[in-house]
């Protein structure tokens, strides 16, 4: 996508989670792509314009990128909301059917400031992540570690899967108190390191896998839909079990994760 051009956007209804930014399709239009990053779960577009094209795919949101432009293909699917032709010879639709999915236009200099941006915690692949930066993100924390977890405040970008894995990699029950990694003072303990590692892990695992979805009901998930099957983990008798935290789905293992 990078110095790639933005020809023509195509918006096929007027939001999606929230409305989109005023002039939107106009402000995009000529624009060269001149850097594209990512921050938690947002993707960062950087434009020659000085603007930044921030977006979230939110649960089911998915960009389907296919050669030629859009003009004379047949009907689009009912969820393809926003499709942007891309020079040379490129088009790239965002489908979303639940339409949780977020594009907003930032200038660069407010993009540090940016209500979704500006709140978040460290990259989980950062040198800034690590036991140390959990535990002082989870200090004094009364929510359970499996919610805090899904905190983009204390680390960036887990979602429900990963945070599920990385505690069964890490031995650590989804409802532990958060506090308990860490010391009143905040330092450390073994948990945390621990648990840090797991994310990390978990994360490299699942890049390499080219990402969750695809492979959801797969072996390699360890706890994740595997409700009622033997835990994996080794010389473990334990079952996985699912609890609903947050009105989100917890797999685990009751035997192996304290």
């Amino acid at each position: 996508m990078q110095d790639a051009r933005f020809e023509r956007v195509l918006l096929r209804r007027p939001d999606l989670r929230t409305p989109f930014p005023r002039r939107f399709a106009a402000r995009l239009r000529g624009q060269s792509v001149v850097r594209v990053d990512r921050r938690g779960k947002y993707l960062l577009v950087e434009l020659s314009s000085g603007d930044t094209l921030v977006m979230h795919l939110g649960m089911s949101g998915a960009f389907h990128v296919e050669a030629g432009p859009a003009a004379g293909r047949a009907a689009a699917d009912r969820h393809d909301h926003v499709v942007f032709e891309m020079s040379p010879s490129a088009t790239i639709t965002f489908n979303d059917p639940r339409r949780f999915g977020f594009m907003d236009l930032v200038a660069r200099k407010a993009l540090a400031g940016h209500a979704a941006l500006s709140k978040l915690g460290p990259e989980p692949l950062s040198p800034e992540f690590g036991g140390a930066a959990l535990a002082r993100a989870c200090t004094g924390k009364k929510t359970s570690l499996k919610v805090a977890l899904l905190d983009q405040r204390v680390v960036a970008g887990i979602g429900n899967i990963y945070a599920s894995e990385a505690l069964h990699r890490a031995g650590l029950s989804p409802r532990r108190r958060a506090s308990t990694i860490a010391t009143r003072a905040g330092a450390p303990l073994a948990s945390a390191v621990r648990l840090a590692g797991a994310i990390t892990a978990v994360l490299i695992d699942a890049i390499d896998r080219g990402g969750s979805y695809a492979t959801a009901r797969g072996p390699r998930f360890r706890v994740y839909e595997r409700e009622g099957e033997r835990c994996l983990t080794k010389r473990c008798r334990g079952t996985i079990k699912r609890i609903t935290q947050m009105g989100r789905s917890t797999f685990f293992c009751p035997v192996c994760q304290k």
